[in-house]
């Protein structure tokens, strides 16, 4: 495995969530919720952090805030075309590595995006590697809003889904109450590329499985392209999908402020 692996973060950053509208610019604790981002990548041990947004607003909110801004086009499907689109803007060679780290993940930790650099081997053109944490509560579980993954003996994805996979064929059901084995793993939506693989992901088709799950990770699966995957050297707060989650997180850095 690649040790301090040189890599760039890309954080795409798209205004127009459909449950949290202008979600990037969203307040915590005093700051747009893209700059508490820009912070923990800046943090890393990334050469560089670049911002990859289709709107203005968000460019003018980051103006000073120590990333590379790449305005991309409106109309991309999924963060990874996002991407792709700054890799071709930069020109970056298929074996540059970038860490895809979502716009609404502020509070992930800056040695988890050095960790999945870390995964990804030297000697791989195309390689893709994601983390996973252990879910602890039944409730995690069953929510879709929370995507799980079953991992191999060799520490590849086998599967990602919304549903509570492995499922628990004896006793499983939503009344299931207190902690849980280590059966259940949450995916934590952070990923790292050499530029081949997301040259290869833009060249593929949406696949039948990505398209049921709305979890674009598919589309590598269901084409036989594999993703190594480990388990996060330290808690990874969840992101921010709802009002619910956002109160969370501020609630998360008043407690670390105090």
């Amino acid at each position: 495995m690649t040790q301090g692996a040189r890599f760039r973060v890309v954080i795409p950053a798209r205004y127009a969530s459909t449950r949290l509208p202008g979600k990037p610019l969203l307040d915590l604790a005093g700051k747009p919720m893209i700059q508490h981002v820009i912070e923990r990548s800046l943090q890393s041990g990334a050469s560089e952090t670049i911002v990859a947004t289709d709107d203005d607003r968000v460019i003018d909110a980051i103006a000073h805030s120590g990333a590379t801004v790449v305005k991309t086009r409106s109309d991309h499907v999924s963060g990874s075309d996002r991407i792709v689109e700054v890799v071709e803007s930069l020109g970056l060679d298929s074996r540059d590595l970038v860490v895809n780290v979502q716009g609404d993940e502020p509070l992930i930790p800056p040695s988890v995006i050095d960790q999945v650099a870390s995964l990804v081997p030297d000697d791989q053109d195309t390689g893709i590697a994601t983390l996973y944490e252990p879910i602890r509560s039944a409730e995690d579980v069953f929510d879709p809003n929370i995507v799980k993954v079953v991992v191999s003996s060799t520490n590849f994805a086998l599967y990602f889904s919304r549903a509570p996979i492995p499922w628990e064929r004896e006793s499983f059901g939503r009344e299931i109450g207190g902690s849980l084995g280590n059966a259940w793993k949450r995916h934590i939506g952070i990923y790292a590329y050499r530029c081949g693989a997301l040259r290869q992901f833009v060249a593929m088709s949406p696949s039948e499985l990505e398209q049921t799950e709305a979890l674009e990770q598919l589309r590598f699966l269901q084409n036989d392209i594999p993703i190594r995957i480990a388990q996060a050297m330290c808690d990874v707060p969840g992101g921010v999908d709802t009002r619910e989650d956002a109160d969370r997180i501020m609630q998360l850095l008043k407690d670390q402020s105090a």
